[in-house]
């Protein structure tokens, strides 16, 4: 980081930190943005060198500009959502931004925020939140209206000025912020605040944006209050109901002062009712990083005694839709494929999702295996004819390849 600075350069940026970053980029993959260039296309072995040299040429003597951020959209419940793709060029430079910046604020970001942070992921979130609901009654569940959208470029540049002195930093930061969107029918979209999700310093602005906006506000106007956050989704616990009321009447102030607004009906105060705290209470769950908090019967250490617990499990509405996404495989129409080609097809997205999901109460994903478990089934049925006439049959069928060959797919590790 200290290298001396070249003649005719403005900035000191090191050729070691774009290398890095490349590796970085091309490790995470991802679409083309709006000039079409893949990530294989960028780093093929006659162009890398060039394009990484122009890069760090442009960004040490201050004349590198982004491209337009090409936008996609996503499905979501609800409607949907947009992402911004930058340019892969783009991508790297956003990293190397990232890769230089992040040392610094990592020494000041609060301990219970999770998002996007080197060592720390949703599943620690969601643990910590599960054995702080067990410790006080109350949550504030908080929803932001279009975060990602509303973030204030004054203020978000003000928070990265408070981390680092140099100056290509900041110049370059402001102008991704300010980069227009392609939208999907061509039309290009000027942008007068927000960081679009999709780029790689996003998640870092984000961070810092709610740092100031919200962790260091609530630990100085409530330090009894813990929280947990990750990125734009949190979860505050506090003694009592009042208590709850006034933090989320006054993070709405809070929240409305720097541009950012808490939606009216999804957030809400939730009591964290089990066997013990049985106050009835409209609103008794919520849901954090894909799980649903909620009181589950559960057993003590010995297995012999039902209990009521707060506890986490997979959302309804996560099994719902892995359960769509393996139905549309359409697995029983590829008779030509073996067993062995459709696990290898099927397992690195099982294998993730399985990986996250059963970490808190398990058996919640039960159903979701069996239905697997079925889809299989209808393709055997399909390509043995001596399956064809008989659900017995093929259940059958099934159940010896799964006894020979436990780990052919990733739900068979689970005990079901």
């Amino acid at each position: 980081m200290n290298e001396p600075l070249l003649e005719g350069k403005s900035h000191r940026i090191p050729k070691r930190l774009v290398w890095d970053a490349w590796l970085k980029v091309k490790g995470n993959g991802g679409a083309a943005g709006v000039d079409g260039v893949t990530i294989e296309q960028f780093g093929s072995a006659d162009r890398l060198k060039d394009n990484l040299f122009k890069l760090w040429n442009r960004m040490s003597s201050g004349s590198y500009f982004p491209g337009p951020v090409r936008a996609v959209e996503i499905p979501k419940k609800g409607g949907t959502r947009v992402l911004g793709i930058p340019n892969v060029v783009d991508r790297v430079a956003q990293t190397v931004a990232v890769l230089a910046l992040e040392p610094e604020v990592e020494k000041v970001f609060h301990p219970d925020s999770y998002g996007y942070r080197p060592g720390r992921s949703p599943l620690d979130a969601i643990e910590g939140c599960r054995k702080r609901c067990w410790e006080k009654d109350w949550v504030v569940d908080l929803d932001v209206s279009r975060f990602f959208d509303s973030v204030r470029w004054d203020l978000a540049l003000k928070a990265v000025g408070r981390h680092t002195d140099q100056k290509w930093i900041l110049l370059y930061v402001e102008r991704w912020l300010k980069a227009p969107m392609r939208m999907p029918d061509g039309a290009l979209a000027a942008r007068t605040q927000g960081t679009p999700q999709g780029g790689p310093i996003s998640p870092l602005l984000a961070n810092l944006f709610l740092h100031y906006g919200m962790d260091v506000w609530l630990s100085r106007e409530y330090p009894g209050c813990r929280f947990e956050r990750f990125a734009d989704d949190a979860v505050i616990h506090c003694v009592t109901e009042r208590q709850a009321l006034e933090v989320k009447e006054r993070l709405g102030v809070r929240f409305a002062e720097i541009g950012l607004l808490l939606h009216p009906d999804k957030t809400k105060i939730v009591y964290c009712k089990d066997g013990k705290r049985r106050r009835d209470y409209p609103v008794t769950s919520f849901t954090f990083c894909g799980y649903e908090f909620r009181p589950r019967e559960a057993f003590d250490r010995a297995r012999k005694e039902r209990y009521t617990n707060f506890l986490p499990a997979p959302s309804s509405e996560k099994i719902a839709e892995m359960g769509r996404k393996v139905s549309s495989w359409k697995i029983p129409r590829h008779t030509t494929l073996t067993l062995e080609d459709i696990a290898r097809r099927a397992n690195p997205v099982l294998r993730g999702w399985f990986a996250y999901f059963t970490v808190f109460y398990p058996s919640r994903v039960i159903p979701l295996c069996r239905r697997i478990d079925r889809i299989l089934m209808r393709w055997a049925r399909k390509k043995y004819k001596r399956l064809k006439r008989s659900d017995r049959r093929a259940k059958n069928w099934l159940r010896r390849v799964r006894d020979s060959a436990p780990r052919l797919f990733a739900h068979w590790m689970l005990r079901y």
